[in-house]
């Protein structure tokens, strides 16, 4: 969604200036950032973003400016996401959900898309201008690992510390974001810090700026990938690496199952041609196999997380149908 749609039958707000939709809107990036690192899902965080937008609308004759538009923008945004966090179950990854599997191990059911955490295009939530400091901790505060580490923290303890170590608000207009006192504010952010140090997060190298060993490790994986040469792919991944395949529980680690997967169940992949993208400040790829009237079929969505020189995870997430659109990925390429 782009734009702030308005439900005809309730009754319009009174006086509501031609510029406030403006207004609004150039806060959409930042706002969907922050309602993603609170839902985990690109397309709840789309939803409570346009809730929040509806609301500001309807609401801006009472607004009388004794807060800046930002803040009062993110009051509402923190009150949307936490209902629709009200009661539901955390968001994971495969590796939250049990231990590595091997090639030969079953499949099993896919889980319904709320037991993922799910990727989210780079474009609609960081910017390009911006400082690159802020890029960094932007991209940081968005890649896989993190998202599912704040999966661990109760919904205002989540607002807390994405307020606070994220957005960099002082503990002040934290409490007076979520009507609670400076000192409760301080408690949650040490009580969320401590959760999260149990995590593997603190063990995960954060991602570093591409550069040109980055590119040519990239050209090299797209090579081996595209040509399924499983030596010079495993030779990419360190020895630790995941391979996942939400929406399945499965997952891998060993370069002998990566291997024993992409000539067993996953042959059908051979062949298969990558689109590069960005997700979760990450590189990314749409992947498509050989379609068997011809051309290539949408297939996965690739999320590679990168550490030095080598990959250290790479997530497929097989939703096609929901994920390419979001990406601006097309679901067929010709011959």
């Amino acid at each position: 969604m782009t734009d702030v749609t308005v439900d005809r039958r309730a009754p319009a707000p009174p006086a509501v200036p031609a510029d406030v939709m403006p207004q609004l809107e150039q806060y959409r990036r930042e706002l969907t950032a922050y309602a993603y690192r609170m839902l985990g899902s690109a397309f709840e965080a789309e939803d409570a973003v346009q809730e929040t937008l509806v609301r500001a609308w309807r609401a801006f004759a009472g607004f009388e400016g004794r807060a800046a538009l930002r803040s009062w923008l993110y009051r509402i945004a923190t009150n949307v996401c936490l209902d629709m966090l009200s009661g539901r179950q955390r968001r994971a990854r495969a590796m939250d959900l049990g231990p590595a599997s091997t090639a030969d191990t079953t499949l099993g059911p896919a889980l319904p898309e709320s037991a993922w955490i799910e990727p989210i295009p780079d474009s609609r939530v960081t910017s390009e201008v911006a400082d690159p400091a802020d890029l960094a901790v932007n991209r940081e505060s968005i890649r896989l690992a993190f998202i599912a580490a704040l999966q661990h923290l109760p919904p205002r303890q989540r607002a807390v510390l994405i307020l606070r170590e994220v957005l960099r608000w002082k503990a002040d207009e934290v409490a007076e974001l979520l009507e609670t006192t400076t000192a409760s504010v301080n408690s949650a952010l040490q009580r969320a810090r401590a959760t999260l140090a149990t995590t593997e997060l603190n063990a995960a190298a954060p991602p570093e700026p591409m550069d040109e060993q980055q590119r040519k490790l990239l050209e090299r994986y797209v090579q081996a990938f595209e040509s399924y040469d499983m030596d010079s792919l495993t030779s990419l991944l360190r020895e630790d690496a995941t391979w996942s395949m939400p929406p399945y529980e499965l997952w891998l680690q060993t370069h002998r199952d990566v291997v024993g997967w992409c000539l067993g169940p996953g042959i059908g992949c051979r062949g298969s041609r990558l689109v590069p993208t960005m997700a979760n400040g990450s590189p990314a790829f749409g992947q498509y196999k050989p379609a068997p009237g011809g051309g290539h079929e949408a297939w996965s969505l690739q999320v590679l997380e990168i550490s030095g020189d080598r990959i250290s995870g790479i997530t497929f997430f097989l939703d096609t149908a929901r994920m390419f659109p979001l990406f601006g990925l097309p679901l067929t390429l010709d011959a």
